[in-house]
């Protein structure tokens, strides 16, 4: 079945919606200057109400910032963007994290570059953002249907089943398309949103 993430938790009740919704992970993001920031305090409370794993979203943090950022936040993995990712998403692997490598995708993405035990997040490039942005990939810059990759970018309600049936990502994540206003998280689209995704799974 389709793994879903749903990015940019920043209340308790956005936890308790992407949880009640079925959803596989979430996403807290700790990237200051964005709209779904959080600071390390915030992060951790809501990490620690939720039901699922719990990412962090980091840019340019060093390895050993990234592993202290996993122990105080108390979540199951990272999603490292900037200067270091490399290197500090092999030591978060190392200290036993699940890491979604992000790919700002402007043209085809191989994955055999993505390192053993990480999984790529392929997302749409846009100059203004990391991601959350809504700018959707490509379809045929996409990896062979059936790959084991996260597809982000542009996604929501009314089209992830299309992209679940069309390139059978491993997993979907999105963020801006499950909003009522930017950062505000609409419990009824996330709803829809897993129910979408996995309802493809279901019917194969």
């Amino acid at each position: 079945m389709t793994w879903v993430k749903v990015c940019g938790m920043r209340t308790a009740r956005d936890v308790e919606a992407a949880a009640a919704a079925g959803a596989d992970a979430l996403g807290l993001n700790l990237i200051q200057g964005t709209p779904r920031y959080v600071d390390v305090d915030a992060a951790a409370r809501l990490a620690a109400l939720s039901r699922v794993p719990a990412l962090i979203l980091t840019v340019d943090a060093r390895p050993h910032e990234l592993v202290e950022l996993l122990g105080r936040v108390g979540a199951a993995g990272v999603q490292p963007y900037g200067d270091h990712a490399p290197e500090a998403a092999r030591a978060a692997a190392a200290a036993g994290a699940f890491v979604l490598l992000p790919r700002r995708m402007r043209g085809p993405v191989d994955l055999g570059t993505i390192p053993a035990g990480h999984t790529a997040l392929l997302d749409g490039y846009s100059p203004h953002g990391l991601g959350g942005t809504g700018r959707q990939v490509a379809p045929e810059w996409l990896p062979p249907p059936g790959s084991r990759y996260v597809l982000a970018g542009g996604l929501d309600p009314s089209n992830v089943a299309d992209a679940v049936s069309r390139h059978r990502p491993w997993g979907v994540d999105a963020s801006s398309g499950l909003e009522s206003a930017p950062g505000v998280k609409d419990p009824a689209r996330i709803r829809s949103f897993v129910r979408n995704a996995k309802r493809m799974e279901e019917s194969r």
